[in-house]
């Protein structure tokens, strides 16, 4: 009985012949086991005084019980001491640096005559795996994506430079079919976290109703066992696909053992398989990569009947969520105090945003995409402008601005001729002439103020004198038409209108002229 043990179906035929009266000799022979196997099973039936009738009647383990009680190892004394110690040494093996070599070496010390290192060892890694049970979990269809990153990295190499330019490998699958997805992303930054994220779910062709990912910093603002703190614009993505985030548990968790498990496939099926391959772009190597997740996905699993593939487009993709037809975009969250000329200033693009003079001073909520800024006030929208990434820029509303400042932008050549034409076409005229002067356009913008000043205080008709002076002498100027009022010039001019000078004979004519220009210069 102490080499292996016998089927107990067979150790029942020995009792059923035992007990018809056949001798040990011949039981032997007709089942074909040893002499010494047949009387130590018989020696035991007399030692117990066990029925035979009743073993007969029992189940073949629980026969198998009675005559095979267990290890006798660890009936042993020596175990009997180290099964006390064992939750000792597990919880001392978390510790840093202590090693199972240290742990054998202090029980040793404690007990010359004890188990030797490979023995200890073998209960100790015995106890620790009884301790933590894995569980079987069932997955339901589209219900969760299990997301995490690979370990280890793939590279492309830059042409004009020749570095080589490692790269980050975004992993997900569902764990129900355990189709896979990978992409090579350029790090683990919030950003590249949800383009890669919006990839997989565009690959997908749907949403699943829960997203699963790792305890990553681009993920996961602060970990915890019981209510981990969520990167915003993780739960963004998410309300936007309408979908739900449940990180994964901290401290090496087994219910995401499925993705592990696909990035160690994918090590093989893919890092193995492209690295005798030279890139020379992220998209080159995402396209290697995406080729050999295909074969991959499209594999026959190992004991059954179908691959990932085909389980997938059976029996998830149906049930997936219909994605969005407006594609995500990451959002990023500022506090911003409105500046005296009524913007503020984007930090990230040093560029300059207006809002309604009325806010100046106050504090506002900026929210922003890689294509929008909308600002808010106190719930309220309040600006919303297309992202401009020009550095020192302004992007301005006319209307946010006060009526001072709108006339000052709306300021043009062609603004004033249109507002000069609406009061007076002498005025008009005047204006058009200015425009005419060899100087930049801004530089006669404070005349055009000053003379449609002028005409709102004294009104059109003596402006319109002054404005005639000034056409007809041809000083085309504010100044001019200033000083024509202010020396009461337009009213000298209509009361005195110039007169003829009276006929004499003391005016010298073109001959007089001629004629001495001859004598002069005669040779």
């Amino acid at each position: 009985m102490a080499g292996k043990p016998k089927r107990m179906s067979q150790i029942k035929q020995l009792l059923r012949l035992h007990q018809e009266g056949w001798k040990i000799k011949t039981i032997a022979r007709e089942l074909e086991i040893s002499k010494n196997t047949v009387k130590a099973y018989l020696q035991r039936v007399g030692q117990e005084n066990w029925p035979v009738a009743s073993l007969l009647a029992l189940e073949d383990p629980v026969l198998e019980a009675k005559f095979h009680a267990g290890n006798p190892a660890y009936k042993d004394t020596r175990y009997q001491y180290l099964k006390d110690k064992l939750d000792y040494y597990a919880r001392e093996l978390d510790k840093t640096g202590v090693t199972k070599q240290l742990l054998w070496e202090e029980y040793h010390k404690e007990q010359p005559n004890g188990y030797g290192r490979s023995q200890f060892c073998h209960h100790l890694y015995q106890h620790i795996r009884a301790g933590k049970p894995s569980m079987v979990l069932h997955h339901e269809p589209a219900d969760k994506l299990f997301i995490d990153y690979a370990g280890k990295t793939l590279s492309y190499i830059d042409r004009s430079s020749g570095e080589v330019i490692g790269c980050q490998v975004f992993v997900a699958c569902l764990p129900y079919s355990d189709y896979g997805f990978a992409l090579a992303v350029p790090s683990q930054k919030i950003a590249d976290f949800i383009h890669a994220l919006i990839c997989c779910l565009e690959f997908l062709g749907g949403v699943p109703a829960l997203l699963v990912p790792d305890n990553l910093k681009s993920a996961i603002v602060k970990t915890d066992r019981y209510e981990p703190s969520i990167n915003q614009a993780l739960e963004d993505l998410a309300n936007h696909y309408g979908t739900n985030v449940l990180p994964a548990r901290v401290a090496r968790p087994k219910d995401k053992a499925l993705v592990e498990n696909q990035v160690k496939i994918i090590y093989s099926r893919v890092y193995a398989r492209l690295r005798n391959q030279q890139f020379f772009s992220l998209h080159a190597l995402n396209e290697a990569v995406a080729e050999k997740m295909l074969r991959h996905n499209q594999t026959r699993m190992q004991e059954k009947p179908f691959s990932r593939e085909e389980r997938f487009l059976a029996d998830e993709k149906p049930l997936l969520a219909p994605l969005p037809k407006e594609s995500f975009e990451i959002k990023f969250y500022k506090e911003y105090k409105v500046r005296q000329n009524n913007h503020i200033k984007l930090s990230e693009d040093s560029h300059y945003y207006s809002v309604p003079y009325r806010y100046i001073g106050e504090t506002v909520k900026v929210i922003y995409s890689r294509s929008m800024v909308r600002i808010y006030h106190q719930g309220n929208q309040i600006g919303a402008h297309a992202r401009d990434s020009r550095e020192g820029g302004y992007t301005t509303v006319a209307n946010h601005l006060c009526s001072h400042h709108q006339h000052y932008l709306k300021r043009s050549p062609g603004y004033y001729l249109d507002k000069a034409k609406g009061v007076s076409p002498i005025l008009h005229e005047l204006i058009g002439k200015l425009f005419t002067r060899d100087r930049h356009p801004e530089q006669l913008y404070g005349n055009c103020d000053g003379l449609l000043d002028i005409y709102r205080k004294i009104g059109a008709e003596k402006a319109d004198k002054a404005c005639k002076i000034a056409l007809e002498y041809k000083y085309y100027s504010y100044r001019f038409v200033r000083n024509v009022l202010d020396n009461n010039m337009v009213d000298q001019q209509s009361a005195d209108p110039q007169k003829p000078l009276p006929g004499h004979g003391n005016v010298r004519g073109k001959d007089y002229y001629e004629k001495q220009l001859n004598i002069n210069f005669k040779p």
